[in-house]
């Protein structure tokens, strides 16, 4: 890879680690803390609904932000509010309070969600573009893989508000980041006026383009499977197969590992078979891995290595298909690559969140409303795709 693609990988997987971080390294503590305000599991999970809400609709603000205004300044406010935020939960007196100050954490975190993804379109398209947008997911790897068990260290000696406290310190070292190296990729005589219409007009154009849209919601639904495995993992691994804090830790980097591992593949199959022939046959596997699960589980194997091992297989095959549907849904928007990317990460989490919501009411403390959950996340991105790619003509090259 070209020095400056690594560099530019680098910079923007460490930006985008933020908002993961302050999620994967949260979940350790989500039984410690729901002991601590005396609330049901159920509430503890609200704190992370709450989140996913803000993180979601507020991305629908900074992509337009960054057409306007260029790519940097809406970096900057929205990591001030992330920060202010983070310190605020870690003092939170009550589970509301809590519940509250993720939804404003939600707001700042949002803004290195679409973002970078616009700075990569900025540069790159095709192949290249699906290049470093799977070597910023490498970077952002150390997130779920190392996060929690960090978080797990230290909340054994510090308690869970330390979690939040060093959330706010990685804050302040991205605000470094973007201050001294990160280059403004969008020139004044590219951004576009600050218009309502014009920002209506990009999302009309958008609503309207069933690829951009089919593109999103397979990607979407990965998301959703991820998202409804975060909303009840620390419960079921450590009450229900009693697993403890770090080893529920090394499980969810296993699973974290998969994603990312297969994700270093997408460029070079995109490249020799066409994005869409990938996300085809990438959506294909993660729906049959789902199904198995399901199916094992109903009919009485619940066995915690086989779980892990599916898990495992699916998010694998989600590797290829989330940098390959980001990378295609932005190709023919570049004039409007924020409004885009921040169209398309809002969907995504608004799924994220109704599947937090949905697998939490549903949950009753066995695995099989997570396993039910991905299958469903699975057939209908398998019927996405179907719709979505039957007829597409996307070059090898894609």
């Amino acid at each position: 890879m070209k020095p400056d693609l690594i560099k530019m990988a680098l910079m923007l997987g460490l930006l985008s680690c933020v908002g993961p971080f302050a999620i994967d390294m949260y979940l350790p503590a989500m039984p410690a803390m729901a002991e601590d305000y005396g609330v049901p599991t159920a509430m503890s999970q609200y704190t992370l609904v709450s989140f996913f809400i803000a993180f979601g609709v507020c991305q629908l603000f900074y992509g337009p932000a960054a057409d306007m205004f260029g790519r940097k300044p809406p970096l900057y406010f929205g990591l001030v509010i992330f920060l202010l935020a983070s310190i605020g939960c870690a003092l939170a007196p009550t589970i509301e309070w809590l519940i509250a100050l993720r939804f404003v954490q939600g707001v700042g975190a949002a803004s290195v969600m679409s973002i970078p993804r616009a700075i990569i379109r900025d540069r790159y398209t095709g192949t290249e573009a699906t290049r470093l947008m799977t070597t910023v997911m490498l970077v952002i790897s150390i997130s779920p893989m190392l996060a929690p068990l960090v978080g797990s260290l230290l909340m054994t000696p510090f308690g869970w508000p330390s979690v939040f406290y060093a959330v706010a310190m990685a804050t302040v070292a991205s605000l470094l980041l973007i201050r001294f190296a990160l280059p403004e990729t969008l020139p004044l005589d590219q951004r576009v006026p600050v218009k309502p219409a014009a920002m209506l007009s990009a999302f009309r154009v958008l609503f309207r383009d069933s690829y951009f849209m089919g593109m999103t919601l397979i990607g979407g639904m990965g998301m959703a499977s991820f998202f409804s495995f975060l909303s009840i993992a620390a419960f079921l691994y450590t009450e229900y197969y009693g697993l403890s804090p770090t080893q529920f830790s090394l499980a969810f980097a296993l699973n974290a590992l998969g994603f990312f591992a297969a994700s270093q593949f997408a460029a070079n199959f995109c490249e020799r078979f066409g994005g869409v022939t990938v996300v085809k046959w990438a959506v294909a596997g993660f729906a049959v891995s789902a199904a198995v699960n399901l199916a094992l589980n109903l009919a009485g194997i619940d066995d915690f290595a086989i779980l892990v091992g599916l898990l495992l297989l699916g998010n694998s095959f989600l590797g290829l298909v989330v940098p390959t549907t980001m990378v295609l849904s932005l190709d023919d928007h570049g004039p409007i690559a924020g409004t885009a990317a921040s169209l398309g990460g809002t969907l995504q989490m608004m799924l994220g969140a109704a599947a937090i919501g949905i697998v939490s009411a549903v949950f009753d403390g066995t695995s099989l409303a997570l396993v039910s959950a991905i299958a469903a996340c699975g057939g209908i991105a398998a019927l996405l795709s179907l719709l979505t790619l039957r007829q597409s003509l996307q070059p090898a090259t894609t």
